[in-house]
């Protein structure tokens, strides 16, 4: 069953690349406390992820900020090594929290994993954007497959979610 609007984001160990070194990141602390973006796509270097999704996500940041978030994450079920160096190829900064969910346990506990298999990727996450307040899911926008749409910063942005 999938995350749904009002849920607790799930306690789960994530890992982002801080200061050459693959670093625990706690969703406990991370959502705890603030309002963050969440976004999440099927891979890393992926075309519409990389032409796209992140793009979209760091071009757009100083307007999501204004409308309230503390923080925008990214997160893919890659490791952090794979999401540190396709930050720098985005140019995320400290624009966007490049989060690595390695064997997808966090996108399991959400309930929006699907197989890739028959692509050679494995299990992944399906595409989606959140908005999380203190850890609790305000809005949750699940992209049908090959989709690119309501997981978009420009969709949060104009769609009310943000207010």
């Amino acid at each position: 069953m999938a995350i749904k609007v009002g849920d607790k984001i799930p306690s789960a160990t994530l890992m982002e690349m801080q200061d050459g070194k693959p670093t625990p990141v706690s969703t406990d602390s991370f959502f705890g406390g603030k309002k963050v973006a969440l976004f999440a796509l099927p891979g890393a270097f992926t075309p519409t992820c990389s032409a796209k999704h992140v793009p979209g996500f760091v071009n757009n940041h100083g307007a999501l900020k204004a409308k309230g978030v503390d923080a925008v994450a990214c997160v893919s079920v890659n490791d952090a090594f794979v999401m540190g160096a396709w930050g720098k190829d985005q140019n995320a900064g400290d624009k966007v929290h490049m989060l690595a969910d390695g064997n997808g346990d966090f996108t399991r506990a959400l309930g929006l994993e699907f197989d890739a298999s028959k692509f050679g990727m494995g299990k992944r996450s399906q595409r989606y954007s959140m908005i999380v307040d203190n850890g609790v899911v305000k809005s949750v926008n699940v992209e049908e497959p090959g989709a690119y749409e309501v997981s978009s910063a420009e969709y949060l942005l104009s769609s009310g979610q943000l207010t």
